[in-house]
């Protein structure tokens, strides 16, 4: 007698618009939604169900949710919207674990206020101007990570998920369960990368829809690949933002 296959099936979700303040990084802003972000949010939920019936999954009852507040509301709308549709209750938990690239102890500030921090540190000759969307740059500043740093703490968390019974011909969608993990882009496209689901070049080209899912799954040989959903194709001199 074999053990039921299981698999883990893990949908990747941006966290909806919010109030961000102009010209700062977002990694730890502490703010909520807009109204469009809580629309985004209830959307996305749709959204999510709706592949869940095109393709057999149930959405699991836990849904992980990173404990910035942006993504917080988001999971606790999509919840809200899920019980309605489905009669089922759903609970959320947040995790340090799933928050985006921390900036540490310039949290906050303005891109200039930043940059003339790092002008004065005697640790770096100067700041790339690409630093914001370098993969591998970590500011000279307690606390701080690299996108890549962060992409791999997001990665060993989703790797972490419990795995459910995969589906079988017998029974095509007993235990075919889909974790939503709500997060933010930047720190979700580079675990994607880590996981083997994005080239490196991909990172950059890419971004992600807010509150819309990106569904990945990892293959019974251990590796992760893209099953569903779609990732938004970052327009030519737009921004990175999470």
């Amino acid at each position: 007698m074999t053990d039921e296959p299981t698999i883990r099936r893990v949908a990747l979700i941006r966290h909806a618009d919010y109030h961000q303040q102009i010209d700062t990084p977002s990694a730890l802003q502490p703010f909520p939604l807009t109204r469009r972000g809580e629309r985004q949010a209830r959307e996305g939920a749709e959204e999510v169900l709706t592949l869940c019936q095109a393709h057999g999954w149930q959405p699991a009852s836990t849904v992980h949710a990173s404990s910035l507040l942006r993504a917080w509301q988001t999971a606790q709308v999509m919840n809200e919207v899920m019980g309605d549709r489905t009669e089922r209750e759903f609970s959320l938990m947040a995790h340090d674990a799933l928050w985006e690239r921390s900036l540490g102890s310039a949290a906050n500030l303005t891109t200039a206020q930043i940059a003339e921090a790092v002008r004065h540190d005697p640790r770096v000759d100067f700041l790339p101007a690409d630093w914001k969307s370098n993969s591998h740059f970590r500011l000279p500043l307690p606390g701080a990570e690299s996108l890549m740093q962060a992409g791999q703490r997001v990665a060993d968390f989703i790797a972490s998920l419990p795995a459910y019974p995969s589906a079988t011909a017998s029974a095509p969608t007993s235990g075919a369960s889909l974790t939503l993990v709500v997060g933010h882009g930047a720190a979700l496209r580079h675990a994607a990368h880590l996981l083997g689901v994005l080239d490196f070049d991909q990172i950059a080209g890419l971004s992600m829809h807010h509150a819309r899912p990106v569904v990945i799954e990892e293959t019974p040989s251990g590796s992760w690949r893209h099953v569903a959903g779609d990732w938004k194709v970052r327009q030519r001199h737009e921004p990175a933002q999470d």
